[in-house]
């Protein structure tokens, strides 16, 4: 499998990927993520344009997106019922989606991201259970609760070489 920056032209694929993994989400007891057209075209083309929108293909056929942002998020400075297992430099993994043609996605995110960076951080809601089986089965650690931008808590995982 190959990951690489995404470009303006693989939006209707990056598009028809949110779409899978949302159908997905839905099929799975999580209804509350990935909702009123969230990821949106415009946040994958900003993404894109800063250089953190990433697709992973196999076989000409792209399979997964997601986007990987060095530096501080702002809305992981503040974290309740935990804490961060150090306050070392790190890279986050966001907005994951799959199409299901793929396997291992996670492993192979958290390989190219350790490409960059030793730690790593990743959020997720509640009620999005198959993506904390994902994140721990790959070493990450449960460290509290954020609260991402509107406000609504998100379980915060970090992965520590």
């Amino acid at each position: 499998m190959n990951i690489r920056n995404a470009v303006p032209a693989d939006i209707p694929e990056i598009m028809r990927i949110c779409n899978s993994a949302r159908d997905y989400m839905r099929a799975n007891g999580n209804h509350a993520q990935w909702i009123n057209g969230y990821p949106s075209e415009k946040l994958w083309r900003d993404d894109i344009a800063k250089k953190q929108c990433f697709v992973c293909e196999e076989k000409n056929h792209l399979c997964a997106v997601f986007a990987f942002i060095l530096g501080e998020d702002p809305t992981y400075l503040y974290i309740e019922n935990g804490q961060w297992k150090n306050d070392l430099p790190y890279g986050t993994i966001h907005r994951l989606g799959s199409d299901g043609t793929c396997s291992g996605i996670m492993e192979k995110c958290k390989a190219f991201a350790l490409s960059h960076v030793s730690e790593l951080r990743a959020d997720t809601h509640e009620d999005n259970k198959i993506m904390q089986a994902v994140l721990e089965r790959n070493g990450f650690e449960k460290c509290g609760i954020i609260y991402i931008e509107d406000g609504s808590p998100r379980i915060a995982y970090q992965f520590s070489r």
